[in-house]
């Protein structure tokens, strides 16, 4: 029985220590406690989604752009409260080349999601869709909200998992440097 209880403890420190280091970190100061920076950059292929009105996005048309891709969903809390500083962050005019890309993944129809930046005030950013959930299992989602951010390179260079204040000193002040 001791013998199986040193083994269990042993899988579990071996599994989580395998988890944990496949989350690569740079030696950069991270801006946000639920950020992970890739040490090297994912290079993203040619993505289709979709605006509002249906017509195809293809993420290859931003390359040279900083992308922040932001997964969420109407019936997210979390989603909702980080939703009005995405709203500002993209309307920052420190940033230059900066294109954010709120994509509900909640299939929630056109009229719920439009209520839902209605209700929040949103003013400033776009509405888009992964009806064929090409993003999301391109960049392997496992929950909401989860915001990639991609170079210009177009390359994934971080992602955050969970809620966000896109409006954070610290964090604006190190996305300036990608922009």
């Amino acid at each position: 029985m001791f013998t199986n209880q040193k083994i269990a403890k042993f899988l579990i420190f071996f599994f989580c220590f395998s988890i944990f280091s496949s989350i690569a970190q740079t030696n950069e100061d991270v801006p946000l406690n639920n950020m992970a920076i890739n040490e090297i950059p994912k290079p993203i292929s040619s993505l289709i989604f979709e605006d509002f009105l249906g017509n195809e996005i293809n993420l290859k048309d931003y390359h040279g752009k900083l992308v922040i891709i932001n997964f969420w969903a109407t019936w997210c809390a979390p989603c909702k409260k980080e939703m009005p500083s995405l709203d500002n962050l993209n309307k920052d005019s420190n940033f230059k080349n900066l294109k954010v890309f709120p994509v509900n993944v909640g299939k929630d129809n056109a009229l719920k999601t439009k209520n839902f930046f209605n209700d929040l005030n949103i003013q400033n950013l776009e509405i888009f869709f992964d009806p064929n959930l090409n993003l999301v299992n391109e960049f392997k989602l496992r929950g909401v909200p989860t915001t990639i951010l991609i170079n210009k390179k177009s390359e994934e260079f971080a992602r955050i998992i969970g809620e966000v204040n896109f409006q954070d000193k610290k964090f604006s002040k190190w996305l300036l440097k990608y922009d």
